[in-house]
C-alpha cells in the first residue's frame, strides 16, 4: 500500500479501512460497502483518495477527493 489515501482491503472475512503506510486498520466492517462509506468520509475530510481492493487484494477502483489543481494559463 504505497499510494497515499485510504485503502479498503479484505481482512479475515471482513473489510478494513487502512491509511496508506499504516500497519493498523482505522476501522473494520462486515461488508465492503460499509468500509467504502467509511473510507470515503475520511478521504473527503482529508482531501485524499480511496483505493478499493477486490477480494484478491488487487486495486479495482480509485476515487479521488483531492482538490483539483488550478488550471494553468
Amino acid at each position: 500500500m504505497s499510494r497515499k489515501g485510504q485503502h479498503v482491503i479484505p481482512s479475515a472475512g471482513k473489510w478494513s479501512v487502512k491509511k496508506a503506510g499504516s500497519s493498523r486498520a482505522t476501522s473494520i466492517h462486515a461488508t465492503q460497502a460499509e468500509a467504502i462509506r467509511a473510507a470515503t468520509e475520511i478521504a473527503r475530510n482529508q482531501k485524499t483518495e480511496v483505493y478499493i481492493h477486490g477480494a484478491d487484494g488487487r486495486i479495482r477502483e480509485r476515487n479521488s477527493y483531492a482538490e483539483a489543481p488550478y488550471p494553468k494559463g
